[in-house]
């Protein structure tokens, strides 16, 4: 049973899926079921998260069948972690969606729908076959592409668009690249390609895989210059798709990055100076991009792009200090971001719009939610000693050691870019005087809303919010956490030894 658990949180997701369409027209049931089947996913994901840190990394072969020739399912640290994680936001957004998102959407199966968008993020995470690893992207993007048309309002049908269009072209390339891979390795089982690329004479056309892996997950992560579909789409779902967008889906990009770069792609000077340079330039454009942007959410989306800049920097100069601070950034980033989108969709509530121009005296109106909403921003800056800081400590330093000045100059930038953006929001939506906005028939403003309604939006944003400060405060924790999954990647023996049977 203990060996089972590994699946879990991937099978109750599923379960959670198939169970919501059978109340397909009980709003209210399904509401009920989401929060409190998020609520038994989080418990399982923390079940297998503790047995990782106490036992090590757990594996499990479908069938029966003895890895590379069976379907293989891996949790080690990282992805342990990163299941959490999806589970933590998972249950903030459910809740939040049962007050935010209208009856007319939720009878579309929104819930389902949710649910099997978490099925296909923890699945990527546990998965030890690049080709499983694939249809687990696939799953994400049908699913993400459902949420994000859900309504079919215009801007959401052209943002639909231009995600689908780029993510299906990112799905060719990496289809490609796994196409190239098995031609030259004869395995997708991740641990036997690690055993087995570095064996191959050809590197030239182990470098050509390389570089599509790069592309296609360079894409998914909206890498410069392949992030132009992130802004372009991401401001136009309801703010609790964009949530779970904005923490959860570019991240599983890093993620496939992070996992094929430091266990199969290993060692290329070449490919970490590519690296580098992607990182630079993310970290530029996305910090210009946020700083020109009106539009609250676009802002937001640009920062993901900036800051995801800071995570492929850390694996791009590829010592186990700025892995390390490649991983607290990513955790971090998890939490805050979908806590941002949150709050956006509170303030769209409020006022009636996302127009930075067109907002104003939000600390004047709700002064006790707004020095809420500033531990989520100040922790996106970095204020000491909240969560955004400490990472930065740890790839400033490894870019001193490893002579990346660029890198540093880069990091140092974008955090300054960053705060210069956070002021000036918080400039124009808390501290000027409010702007008279033309009342809107049939819209329902937060201070019409139910008292239960107001908590269901409030409450996941005090829970990102305390798990945020958790992450902040007790820095010490997780330093240790980030250090060790640095440890696991820089070491991949560990993980071979896990997967393949014993000879």
């Amino acid at each position: 049973m203990m060996q089972q658990l590994l699946l879990y949180p991937l099978l109750w997701q599923l379960f959670m899926s198939i169970a919501l369409m059978f109340a397909w027209q009980h709003i209210n049931i399904q509401r009920v079921m989401s929060i409190v089947g998020s609520a038994v996913g989080l418990v399982f994901s923390g079940m297998l998260f503790y047995k990782v840190l106490v036992y090590g990394t757990q594996t499990i072969q479908a069938g029966g069948w003895e890895a590379p020739f069976g379907i293989t399912f891996v949790a080690d640290t990282l992805s342990a972690t990163l299941v959490l994680l999806t589970s933590i936001a998972g249950l903030a957004v459910s809740s939040f969606s049962s007050a935010s998102i209208i009856p007319a959407r939720l009878r579309f199966g929104y819930f389902a729908i949710f649910h099997f968008l978490l099925l296909g993020l923890i699945g990527a995470f546990l998965t030890g076959d690049i080709f499983n690893l694939y249809v687990w992207f696939e799953i994400i993007i049908i699913s993400s592409f459902v949420l994000i048309t859900l309504g079919g309002e215009k801007a959401q049908i052209e943002g639909a668009v231009k995600y689908f269009t780029l993510n299906i072209l990112a799905s060719i390339i990496f289809l490609t690249a796994i196409a190239v891979l098995y031609g030259l390795a004869g395995s997708l089982n991740m641990a036997d390609l690690a055993v087995l690329i570095p064996k191959i004479e050809n590197r030239g056309l182990v470098k050509v895989a390389a570089i599509l892996f790069l592309i296609g997950f360079g894409i998914k992560s909206a890498v410069f210059p392949l992030y132009f579909w992130l802004p372009a789409s991401y401001h136009t779902p309801p703010s609790a798709v964009a949530a779970i967008f904005g923490g959860l889906l570019t991240k599983v990009g890093v993620y496939a990055l992070i996992r094929v770069f430091t266990l199969i792609f290993v060692g290329d000077v070449l490919l970490d100076e590519i690296l580098i340079v992607i990182a630079v330039l993310t970290l530029f454009s996305g910090g210009i991009g946020a700083l020109v942007q009106k539009n609250m959410r676009k802002v937001f989306s640009y920062l993901i792009i900036c800051h995801i800049g800071f995570m492929i920097a850390g694996l791009g100069m590829f010592t186990e200090l700025a892995i390390a601070g490649a991983i607290f950034y990513l955790i971090h980033d998890i939490v805050v971001k979908t806590n941002l989108f949150m709050i956006s969709g509170i303030i769209y509530r409020i006022k009636g719009s996302n127009n930075i121009k067109s907002l104003g005296g939000l600390y004047k109106e709700y002064p006790k939610l707004s020095l809420l909403m500033t531990i989520p921003f100040f922790s996106l800056i970095g204020i000491p000693p909240l969560s955004g800081f400490w990472p930065k400590i740890s790839l400033i330093v490894s870019s001193f050691n490893t002579q990346n000045y660029l890198v540093l100059g880069a990091v140092i930038f974008a955090s300054f870019l960053t705060l210069i953006v956070m002021a000036k929001l918080w400039s124009e939506v808390f501290w000027k005087n409010p702007v008279d906005l033309p009342k809107r028939e049939h819209f329902l403003y937060f201070n019409k809303m139910t008292t239960t309604r107001k908590l269901q939006m409030l409450l996941p944003i005090v829970f990102l919010t305390g798990v945020s400060l958790y992450i902040g405060f007790g820095a010490e924790s997780i330093q240790q956490l980030s250090t060790r999954i640095a440890g696991e990647l820089m070491n991949s023996q560990q993980y071979i030894e896990a997967v393949m049977p014993k000879s």
